[in-house]
């Protein structure tokens, strides 16, 4: 399959893989009938999905029966009048149903919109109106349902709520009941419903870290974009077992759960469960004997603090991760316990893989990597300039004019603003803030607001929340700026202790973990302010809200 794509798969170094790697893009590109139906066609019996939860239930799915099941909704959501340009939003955590449904909507050419299921009745408005969203697919949750019901008037296009499971309110239809009667076949369109490559075939809401979420608007091209992501960085292989850790509500569920996998063969791991539980997550492992495992950091953290002797690592070739940097520490216990090293890739909504340890390099742990094939990727000043290595500057994505690439987004939809401060001078703005070492490895710095103006220094937050959590106390912490009237700014430290330490918070600790600070990195670096908390304030992705801790700050400052 994955030939059809690229002309060349295999590459010697980093270098050649740079330099050389190509992708042919079909003339009107379909994942759903050029990747899912042609591995239907020439493999029927070939492994797709592995479903399961934590009650022990298992569905496995070959091609055959994802390619026909696919073409079920498909004709369920068009009897429905969801037509080429409709938006539906998809709030289906980790059911089969999620799968088959991306694959329907492609079919059909509508515009896919993944959601969380936590979204409160505001979310579900803001994005009913914004999208003009006008059929939901959700779980059976009741409370989640209960706000949907709520909201629904306030909803001006949202003429259909679908529900799998098992509780159907009366003005909603049964999903799986309604979709079996339907035909399994479902014809190409043609004409003028034929979906075309710069269509939009995906929405992701933005996880709203600075503001009310941008609508992030991919084209019909956005699978191939990540094929560098499956198959370069993730390493997943034709047959072996992948699984991602991600609800389908976000962009990793892009990354990791779907497009790159499929494309390269990979058997995807859907594990379906109501609260994560570290435990759990080893003792499926173990049993599913995966071949390739990728997580966000936190999910690591959780993972070092349990005994990772009830899972046998030895069938898995390869771990990565993405959503957050990776602190050394959680790599280097990750990799005492397992054998493993832990390879960080970097990227966004907007885009594919962008940085990662593609495998050809040793890997630098608290380095992002080097840059994808696919972009051509800057590190620049306020004044557009290449910043020299050692030179802390904006992540960019440069000639978008002569080579847009693939996995790229289209546009943040109905939003001119955000598109002049993300789109100028030939080249996108990531918002990112990185430096460049003499042999090429990107070191991540923060978001542009997350850094830290301090007497002239400029800190990024990353380096001393990596700091912390060395320090075995610490669960989670969160590194800002806060407001004072000599320095303009000095860093404050947000903490989570891990529950067996936290009755000893108290000023003595504060003053361990400032030392333990200066002991590990730059002295100047150390956190003047220690707060400790329950819990920190996140994106319902669970990204950190570090504006809200600021915000909170200069409020107090104010008072």
């Amino acid at each position: 399959m994955i030939e059809r794509f690229l002309p060349r798969t295999e590459f010697s170094s980093y270098e050649d893989l740079k330099q050389n790697y190509k992708v042919i893009v079909p003339e009107d590109f379909n994942f759903s009938f050029d990747v899912i139906d042609q591995w239907a066609k020439e493999q029927p019996n070939k492994p797709a999905l592995v479903w399961c939860d934590d009650q022990g239930n298992e569905e496995r799915l070959s091609f055959s029966e994802v390619s026909r099941r696919s073409c079920q909704v498909a004709n369920f959501f068009a009897a429905q009048g969801i037509r080429k340009g409709d938006a539906v939003m998809l709030i289906l955590k980790q059911r089969v149903e999620v799968w088959l449904s991306f694959l329907a909507l492609h079919r059909i050419g509508a515009i896919c919109i993944p959601a969380t299921f936590q979204l409160m009745p505001k979310d579900i408005v803001y994005r009913c109106n914004a999208a003009s969203i006008k059929m939901i697919a959700t779980v059976d949750e009741p409370e989640l349902l209960g706000n949907i019901l709520k909201t629904w008037p306030e909803c001006k296009t949202l003429h259909t709520v679908a529900v799998v499971g098992e509780q159907i309110p009366d003005k909603c239809l049964d999903f799986r009941a309604e979709v079996v009667r339907y035909s399994d076949s479902f014809p190409r369109p043609t004409g003028e419903t034929a979906t075309h490559n710069d269509d939009i075939m995906l929405m992701y809401f933005s996880s709203g870290t600075t503001g009310m979420p941008k609508m992030i608007a991919h084209d019909f091209t956005y699978p191939l974009g990540h094929i560098t992501t499956a198959k370069y960085w993730q390493k997943v292989e034709d047959g072996g077992l992948h699984l991602t850790v991600a609800d389908s509500g976000w962009a990793k569920f892009g990354w990791g759960k779907i497009y790159g996998q499929w494309i390269c063969g990979a058997v995807i791991v859907g594990y379906d469960t109501e609260k994560f539980n570290p435990r759990h997550l080893l003792e499926t492992m173990n049993r599913l004997q995966l071949t390739t495992f990728c997580a966000p950091p936190t999910i690591y953290r959780f993972l070092i603090k349990e005994d990772l002797s009830i899972c046998d690592f030895s069938s898995i070739h390869h771990c990565g991760i993405a959503g957050e940097p990776l602190n050394p520490e959680v790599f280097y216990r990750f990799k005492e316990a397992t054998g493993l090293e832990v390879t960080e890739g970097f990227g966004q909504s907007e885009t594919s893989v962008l940085i990662a340890n593609f495998g050809f390099d040793p890997i630098k742990p608290g380095s992002t990597g080097k840059p994808s094939p696919l972009y051509d990727m800057d590190i620049v000043d306020e004044n557009g300039n290449s910043c020299e290595d050692g030179i802390v500057g904006s992540i960019v994505i440069k000639n978008l004019s002569t080579h847009r690439p693939l996995g790229l987004f289209r546009e943040y939809l109905n939003d001119p603003e955000a598109n002049r401060r993300a789109f100028y001078n030939d080249l996108y703005d990531t918002g990112d803030t990185a430096w460049r070492d003499s042999d090429g490895y990107i070191w991540f710095v923060g978001r542009k607001d997350d850094v830290i103006k301090c007497s002239g220094y400029r800190i990024g937050p990353f380096e001393v929340e990596s700091a912390l959590l060395t320090h075995p106390y610490v669960l989670e912490c969160a590194v800002t700026a806060a407001p004072d009237p000599v320095r303009g700014q000095v860093v404050k430290a947000t903490v989570v202790l891990t529950k067996q330490y936290r009755h000893l918070a108290s000023e003595e600790l504060k003053k361990e973990l400032q030392n333990h600070v200066k002991k590990t990195t730059a002295p100047y670096k150390y956190p003047r302010i220690v707060e400790f908390v329950d819990e920190l304030p996140k994106t319902l992705s669970g990204k950190i809200r570090r504006k809200e801790i600021r915000q909170s700050d200069h409020q107090q400052s104010q008072e």
